[in-house]
């Protein structure tokens, strides 16, 4: 392992803006809390954390750094009311309006964004689907409804595409969820047309959906606001026991402009910091 990696700065490149995802290192094994994740997070030689509240933002600020990217202020799990279904309409525009301000006053770039589970009562499998064409319509729907807000606060609203293979774990997977075909997705913002409007890349979702990631970042270029990673299978480590070759892909990212925030969103198997460092490493190119 290169010294960097084992002390000091793991950043030396630094053509990578990197931000790592509080809640995976606040799950398992030690339970980092979020002042220990800022001091790793300002050590390793990266300048942002990300889906923390914003009541936890003066933490943030007290060690210098940015929320990459911010929740989008739904209770419970984030990602199952969502934009495409008109009965949470109300709610997600609200939460996510005030997310918007709340980003924007703190001089934060984007806040997280969600198609929502498939079910008509979300939480309730057996109340019949949402077809993917009034999916495509409701969000297009909704987010009209928010995006005009946040171009006026100069706020990106970055919406995911998730895996819906995975049932191993709830948060390696995501069973139900109406936006885990990466078309849907583009679709959906090309359709918003809007330039505070962008794709979640997860490069983990991605390869469990879909694979051909680089030939993906080539295809989506124009739409990706944010970008995601962690380890295939197992949502693990960035390291040699999973399946997917990070540096080429940030080397595309590079390749095709793209100049917002890596966020490490894997979850630890074995000590956090080593493996920490070897990702933020690995994807500093």
């Amino acid at each position: 392992m290169a010294e960097s990696s084992r002390t000091g700065k793991a950043v030396v490149r630094g053509r990578v803006k990197q931000s790592i995802v509080f809640w995976c290192f606040n799950i398992a094994g030690e339970k980092w809390d979020l002042d220990k994740m800022c001091q790793v997070t300002r050590d390793l030689g990266v300048d942002a954390v990300e889906i923390v509240p914003p009541e936890d933002w003066p933490i943030l600020k007290k060690y210098g750094l940015k929320c990459a990217l911010s929740p989008n202020g739904m209770p419970g799990a984030p990602f199952v009311k969502g934009f495409n279904n008109p009965i949470y309409h109300d709610e997600v525009v609200a939460r996510s309006i005030e997310s918007i301000d709340a980003t924007a006053d703190a001089g934060f770039p984007n806040v997280i964004a969600f198609t929502g589970y498939k079910w008509r009562n979300a939480e309730d499998p057996s109340s019949g689907e949402i077809s993917s064409e009034e999916c495509i319509a409701n969000c297009v729907q909704g987010l009209k409804r928010v995006v005009g807000h946040a171009e006026k606060r100069g706020v990106t609203l970055c919406l995911e595409h998730l895996n819906t293979r995975d049932d191993s774990h709830p948060m390696k997977g995501h069973p139900g969820y109406q936006g885990d075909d990466i078309n849907l997705v583009a679709k959906i913002i090309r359709q918003v047309g809007s330039p505070r409007l962008k794709l979640l890349f997860d490069i983990y979702h991605v390869q469990i959906m879909h694979g051909d990631v680089i030939r993906r970042i080539e295809e989506f270029k124009d739409i990706i606001g944010h970008v995601h990673t962690a380890g295939n299978p197992g949502r693990a480590e960035l390291d040699d026991q999973q399946e997917i070759n990070f540096p080429p892909i940030l080397r595309k990212l590079l390749a095709v402009g793209y100049q917002g925030y890596v966020g490490q969103e894997f979850i630890p198997t074995r000590d956090p910091l080593a493996g920490l460092r070897e990702a933020v490493t690995l994807c500093d190119v």
